[in-house]
């Protein structure tokens, strides 16, 4: 029999103020989560979990997170070697969102597309359009990825 962590919810006050993890997933059994480097506090990216990927994260130390495209769970670096090893798991006030500090060592990439963060562009005020401003990639996703 496994043993979760994760426990139904109960009350506003035992929610917000208790001590035990009671995430809220939504009506399609997801939560979202951000991720960032335990370090720096950087964004590294924005994904979703269910409970399943919730208690894996939770008893192995690395995240994973769940596909919506592919429907599955999604061992972040199973493909690409870019682990990301749990450090700190956060949830808010009302467990609507999960936070995972991780650590992915100096060259860790997040983004699929090579870059450490999925937020590698930003909005330029000036041309009123997106500049790259996440550096250069730190692995090619046809090579890893065999596109």
């Amino acid at each position: 029999m496994s043993h979760t962590c994760l426990h139904e919810r109960a009350s506003k006050e035992e929610i917000e103020k208790g001590l035990k993890l009671q995430p809220k997933f939504d009506e399609n059994g997801l939560i979202p989560c951000i991720t960032t480097d335990v370090h720096t506090n950087e964004i590294l990216m924005f994904a979703w979990m269910n409970k399943e990927s919730l208690e894996n994260t939770i008893a192995t130390g690395k995240v994973t997170y769940f596909s919506r495209s592919r429907q599955k769970l999604w061992v972040k670096g199973e493909s690409s070697g870019q682990v990301q090893w749990v450090k700190e798991l956060r949830t808010d006030c009302d467990q609507d969102v999960i936070l995972v500090k991780v650590d992915m060592g100096e060259n860790g990439a997040s983004c699929h597309n090579g870059y450490r963060s999925c937020f590698y562009r930003k909005f330029d005020e000036n041309s009123k359009g997106l500049i790259f401003d996440g550096g250069d990639p730190l692995f090619d996703p046809d090579e890893v990825y065999k596109k």
